[in-house]
């Protein structure tokens, strides 16, 4: 997972997570991974909510509807565990993972100003998103 997100988060923005991160956050209750060779989804349960905490997908296969995919059956997966919503936060200017959230049905839920550091020292908003399951699971 960790070579996955450091190929996906490979940018003068990004801050990819190590391997004992990614150990770290699996050995907490309600934590679960989606995975396939070239990507996966982490998301986190707790009561009836999910929150996506990271999707990566290598660039090499992007664009061919795995994130959409993953977002799906992390979904799936949310929604068996007994979540009936779904949250995230995206950086206000990632155009690409903002589409990739509202053809999932995401919707603008609140904002946190500030939230991300920025390369040049400043600081960029998130998109706090939220996806209701029972209006998009069959």
């Amino acid at each position: 997972m960790a070579s996955i997100h450091a190929e996906a988060f490979a940018g003068p923005h990004d801050a990819p997570w190590s391997a004992a991160a990614f150990a770290d956050l699996l050995d907490q209750s309600g934590v679960f991974a989606v995975e396939s060779p070239d990507g996966f989804i982490l998301m986190r349960t707790v009561a009836d909510e999910a929150e996506i905490l990271t999707l990566a997908v290598r660039p090499g296969a992007r664009r061919a509807g795995l994130g959409a995919r993953l977002v799906g059956e992390g979904a799936l997966a949310a929604a068996a565990r007994g979540a009936v919503r779904v949250f995230l936060e995206v950086a206000e200017d990632n155009a690409a993972a903002r589409a990739l959230y509202a053809r999932a049905g995401f919707v603008e839920a609140g904002r946190r100003p500030g939230y991300y550091a920025a390369a040049d020292g400043g600081r960029r908003d998130a998109l706090l998103l939220a996806l209701n399951l029972a209006e998009t699971l069959p």
